[in-house]
């Protein structure tokens, strides 16, 4: 029986891990996936905006030779972190219930997880953290085609689509980046987005980048239109003047994510229903329902520029405090 259970082993969840640790608290982490899988998907080459100062966790300094560190600096950083610390994570292995119980030895929830292997586990706990992170669900298209196997959510490296034409949907970052990486690798790029321009937080050394590629034609923008449908080989395009069908050999929707709610409503936690934001107490991350407790972004419910590492790395210190005040532990 475990003090601690925390769901999703993103930085802010390792973080959490942490200050368990050092509190003298029994803490496991799980995740669907690798540690900080959130940072493993982004693409291979990516340079974070983010200084190495401000993705440090657990006063533990992040030191690189660039100013900007990039995603396999971050990997390594995350991973000798869980070794220094001596964290205990299940990686690949997805909680699928979590519900408030009676039990020995004060347990108040049980976690019925699976393996990777498709293995059955039951966990018992005294609190629980809910740290999922923001890529739990991409948001949809909504459009017929959507669901074919040459459309994805995630990219990863302009390589794989060597001379071959592809559409990327979205004006924000990961999209921007994403095109001008799969015009480098020799992709004939479209871009597709629903605003007159990019989105206001494009990195600053990015824009000017595409701005140029668009007016040389190397890039291909469609502004002011949608996706109205995906075909085997096209994808219909409806813009200002009408519908235009676009060769796409790959497409690549990056609109965003929704967090992963499903174990908080399982636990009982109210979510505000305008803003996603679960009911809790800004100075404990603490829920409505005791001994439930939220860290990292799923803080910030549908808004993901609200909470990033900087400032969701802090919400271990505060939850284990709480935690240690009301008699865990002991």
């Amino acid at each position: 029986m475990h003090d601690l259970a925390i769901v999703g082993a993103g930085p802010c969840g390792l973080a959490v891990g942490i200050a368990a640790k050092r509190a003298g608290l029994d803490a496991l982490l799980f995740d669907r996936a690798c540690v900080v899988s959130g940072i493993s998907g982004y693409p291979t080459y990516m340079t974070f905006f983010s200084t190495a100062e401000r993705l440090s966790i657990g006063d533990v300094p992040f030191v690189v030779p660039t100013e900007k560190p990039t995603r396999r600096d971050a990997l390594a950083y995350y991973r000798a972190l869980v070794k220094h610390f001596g964290l205990e994570v299940r990686q690949y292995e997805r909680v699928e219930r979590a519900e408030p119980v009676g039990g020995p030895e004060g347990a108040r929830f049980l976690l019925r997880s699976r393996t990777e292997a498709g293995q059955l586990r039951e966990t018992a706990a005294r609190a629980i953290v809910v740290a999922t992170g923001y890529f739990g669900r991409p948001n949809r298209l909504g459009v017929p085609g959507e669901e074919l196997p040459h459309v994805t959510h995630r990219f990863r490296e302009g390589h794989d689509d060597f001379d071959r034409d592809v559409v990327v949907v979205g004006g924000g970052n990961s999209a921007v980046e994403a095109a001008l990486e799969l015009y480098r690798a020799g992709a004939r790029v479209t871009l597709v987005h629903f605003g007159p321009s990019f989105d206001r937080n494009i990195k600053p050394w990015v824009l000017p980048d595409l701005t140029n590629r668009i007016a040389e034609g190397s890039i291909r923008a469609r502004w002011e239109s949608r996706v109205a449908r995906i075909e085997p080989e096209y994808v219909v395009v409806a813009g200002p003047t009408g519908e235009e069908r676009v060769r796409a050999d790959r497409v690549y929707t990056m609109i965003g994510y929704m967090p992963e709610t499903g174990l908080l409503e399982q636990l009982g936690v109210p979510l505000d229903p305008a803003t996603g934001i679960p009911a809790h107490d800004p100075s404990t991350m603490e829920t409505t329902v005791p001994g439930v407790f939220i860290a990292g972004v799923i803080a910030s419910g549908y808004d993901a520029n609200k909470t990033f590492i900087e400032n969701g790395r802090g919400h271990g210190e505060v939850i284990v405090r709480r935690l240690v005040s009301g008699g865990c532990g002991k």
